[in-house]
C-alpha cells in the first residue's frame, strides 16, 4: 500500500484527508500519463455513488483529465462493477469510481482501474503519489489537444442489459427484496430484477446524499430481515454503497453471508462440472463452519490475506472460478474482474431456481462457529506476532482445539493492532482461548497500556 492509497483506492472524509486538489492531480496525471504511454488522446470512463461530494471529486477529476488532453466519459451515478466492466468492453484506457463502499457519506474514495477493469496496478499508483508530493511535473494540454467531458449514461445501460442477460432463469412470481442502502444500485437493481420477472419490493431507494448506507444496507441487515418476514417475500438483498457485494436474507429472515455464498454456488458449481480446480477462494477471516462445510461435500479452498484484492489475485494466478469475502464480496471470475452485488444476488437466484429449494435449504450445512475477536494495541506488530512465547501460546491453543476450532492472530493493516480471533463450539471456550494469548502478549512487555 502507499502513502495515500489502500487496498480499495485513496479514501478518506471528503476535503479533510481527501481534497478535491487531490483528484484534480490525480486526474491530471492519469490524463497525461495514458496520453504518452499510448500516443493517443486518453478516454477515461467515471462512474460515482450517490454521496454529496461525489460530485465535486466527479467534476475535479474531470478538469484534470481535461487540462491533461484527455476525454472524460460520465457513467453518473453507477456501481464500481458497472464502471469495472464498461472499462472493460468499451476499451477505455482507464476507468475512475467515486465511491467509499460502505463508509458513511461524509467520507468518499478515488479507485482506479485498469484497462481490464482491475485494480490499478501498484508502479502507476506510487506515480500517481509522487506526482501528489511534487516529485515530478507534468505539461497541461493546449489548442486542439485540450480534452473534453462525453455524457455516457449509455454505458450504465449497456450494463445493466449485460446482468438481464446473465439470467437462466425468469423470476416470474419470486417475491425479492431489495435494500439498495440509498446508494449507487438504486437506478440499475430494480430494473433488472424487474426485467426478469420478479415482484420486487425496495426499501432505501431515496438517495438526497447524505444518507448513503445510513441505518441500511448490506452494513444493516437487520433492516431487510424484518422487512422480508413482514412482506412474506421469497428472499431478499442488501447491497453497500457502490454495490460491490452482497448479503442476503432467506424467506425466514435469516442472514446469508459471503461465506454462505461461496458454499451455495460453489457446491452448485461442483455439481455441475463447472468449479475448477475443485476450488473455492477464501479469506482468512471465513467462518470455520464454511471450512466445515465445504469438507464434507468434498471441496477444497485457498485462503488469502483480508481484501478481495487478495482474493483476484490468487484467482488469476491459479484459474479459480468463485472467490469472497464473508462481508458479502463475491467474485465470479468467468464473468467480471472485481466483486458484484446485484451479479451475487442473480447467482443465488440461479440456485434457488434450478434446485427449486427456499434459500434457507441451501444455506443450511453452513453452521458458524461461535467467534470472539479481540484488538490488542502494540508497541511493534512484528514484534508482538514474532515473539516465542506468544506464537508456542498460538500454537498450545491450536493443538487444544484440533478440528473443532481454529485461532487467527493477525496484524492490522492500518493500525498498531494485533488482532486475536478464536472460533469453537461456544463464546466460554472462545472467550478462554482468546483472553489467554492476550495474557501472554502483555507479559511479554508488548502491550501499550491505556
Amino acid at each position: 500500500m502507499g502513502k495515500y492509497f489502500g487496498t480499495d483506492g485513496f479514501r478518506g472524509e471528503a476535503n479533510k484527508n481527501l481534497t478535491f486538489d487531490h483528484a484534480i492531480m490525480i486526474g491530471r496525471y492519469l490524463g497525461w500519463y495514458y496520453g504518452v504511454r499510448l500516443g493517443k488522446k486518453a478516454k477515461i470512463v467515471i462512474g460515482k455513488d450517490t454521496r454529496r461530494s461525489s460530485y465535486m471529486f466527479e467534476y475535479a477529476l474531470c478538469t484534470g483529465l481535461m487540462a491533461s488532453g484527455a476525454d472524460a466519459y460520465i457513467m453518473h451515478v453507477t456501481t464500481t462493477p458497472s464502471v469495472s466492466y464498461i472499462t472493460r468492453v468499451d476499451d477505455f484506457d482507464c476507468g475512475i469510481m467515486i465511491s467509499a463502499s460502505h463508509n458513511p457519506y461524509y467520507d468518499n474514495g478515488i479507485k482506479l482501474l485498469n484497462s481490464n477493469g482491475e485494480k490499478m496496478d501498484e508502479e502507476t499508483i506510487l506515480k500517481i503519489e509522487d506526482y501528489i508530493d511534487g516529485k515530478s511535473e507534468i505539461p497541461v494540454a493546449e489548442r486542439e489537444q485540450i480534452g473534453r467531458t462525453v455524457d455516457y449514461v449509455a454505458g450504465r445501460n449497456r450494463y445493466i442489459g449485460y446482468l438481464i442477460s446473465m439470467s437462466k432463469y425468469s423470476f416470474k412470481d419470486v417475491k425479492v427484496g431489495l435494500d439498495v442502502a440509498n446508494g449507487a444500485a438504486w437506478q440499475i437493481a430494480k430494473g433488472v430484477f424487474d426485467a426478469l420477472g420478479a415482484k420486487t419490493y425496495v426499501m432505501n431507494d431515496s438517495p438526497d446524499g447524505y444518507n448513503i448506507n445510513t441505518d441500511c444496507g448490506s452494513t444493516h441487515i437487520e433492516h431487510l430481515q424484518k422487512f422480508v418476514v413482514e412482506k412474506g417475500l421469497d428472499v431478499g438483498f442488501a447491497y453497500d454503497g457502490d454495490a460491490d457485494r452482497c448479503l442476503a436474507v432467506d424467506e425466514k429472515g435469516n442472514v446469508i453471508t459471503g461465506d454462505h455464498t461461496l458454499y451455495i454456488y460453489g457446491l452448485y458449481m461442483k455439481e455441475r462440472g463447472k468449479l475448477l480446480n475443485n476450488k473455492v477462494v477464501t479469506t482468512v477471516m471465513s467462518n470455520f463452519g464454511l471450512y466445515k462445510a465445504l469438507d464434507k461435500v468434498g471441496i477444497e479452498y485457498d485462503k488469502t490475506k483480508v481484501g478481495d484484492k487478495y482474493v483476484y489475485e490468487n484467482m488469476v494466478q491459479t484459474g479459480n472460478r468463485i472467490g469472497g469475502e464473508q462481508s458479502g464480496h463475491i467474485i465470479f471470475s468467468k464473468y467480471e474482474t472485481t466483486g458484484d452485488g446485484i451479479l451475487t444476488s442473480l447467482k443465488l437466484m440461479e440456485v434457488m431456481l434450478a434446485k427449486e429449494k427456499p434459500m434457507s435449504e441451501l444455506a443450511a450445512p453452513v453452521v458458524f462457529y461461535p467467534q470472539v475477536l479481540k484488538n490488542v494495541r502494540v508497541k511493534s506488530k512484528p514484534d508482538a506476532q514474532n515473539d516465542p512465547e506468544v506464537q508456542k501460546a498460538v500454537d498450545d491453543v491450536a493443538k487444544a482445539l484440533g478440528d473443532e476450532g481454529r485461532i487467527l492472530v493477525r496484524e492490522s493493516g492500518t493500525e498498531p493492532v494485533i488482532r486475536v480471533m478464536v472460533e469453537a463450539g461456544t463464546d466460554e471456550i472462545c472467550e478462554k482461548y482468546v483472553d489467554g494469548v492476550i495474557d501472554v502478549i502483555r507479559k511479554q512487555g508488548h502491550i501499550v497500556e491505556a
